[in-house]
């Protein structure tokens, strides 16, 4: 082999190996999209059991009872207006009631027969948005909203999430109750009232 085509091959050789190194460096700094875990899409009505604390199920099925038991009372005659009280949580559990009542009055909207006005964590925005149409001078006069012309509730609606929670080396036992009551506001009586019972248990 002549001293050229040492030099020649040497030099191929080195060009390689920084290309390489040039890739690896370029690899390791790029991001990266993993699939560490498998996703998919499923039924959002589908009955769940992956924990016997509460879940989606639970709330659903709160939700069916309270609306078909309040529906069927015939109390919403006329299309009367109601808004959303307190929803306590006495249970240990973490649990967005506000979720329960959301589904509840979802139904409720839909079904066409009640009205509802907003509630007290609601009020602010409806108060903030009555300011700027009266108050900034940004809109012309008559296509604003008219202040102390809000509608008031006849009723609201009154909630508790309770649980007892007994558990042992083997078993685990979850009892929730959902109660819910509608009261007139103005003579201060309880028009109607429904509970919901779901019991959940678990072994290992």
């Amino acid at each position: 082999m002549t001293k050229n085509r040492i030099q020649r091959s040497a030099l191929i050789l080195a060009f390689a190996a920084s290309t390489l190194a040039l890739s690896a460096c370029q690899n390791l700094s790029s991001p990266t999209v993993r699939f560490d875990r498998q996703v998919n899409y499923g039924d959002a009505k589908a009955v769940e059991l992956v924990t016997n604390e509460f879940g989606s199920t639970d709330l659903q099925m709160i939700a069916e009872k309270m609306t078909g038991g309040l529906l069927e009372t015939g109390i919403f005659q006329g299309r009367p207006t109601v808004t959303i009280s307190t929803v306590k949580n006495k249970t240990s559990e973490y649990i967005d009631t506000t979720n329960v009542m959301s589904s509840i009055q979802t139904a409720l909207v839909k079904s066409g027969k009640v009205r509802f006005v907003r509630s007290i964590n609601e009020m602010q925005q409806g108060v903030d948005e009555l300011q700027r149409q009266n108050q900034s001078g940004l809109y012309k006069q008559g296509t604003t909203a008219k202040v102390g012309q809000m509608t008031a509730a006849k009723y609201t609606m009154e909630g508790e999430l309770t649980s007892i929670v007994k558990q042992n080396n083997s078993t685990k036992d979850v009892y929730y109750k959902f109660t819910l009551k509608l009261f007139d506001v103005q003579e201060g009586t309880i028009e109607w009232q429904d509970e919901k019972e779901i019991r959940k248990t678990s072994k290992r």
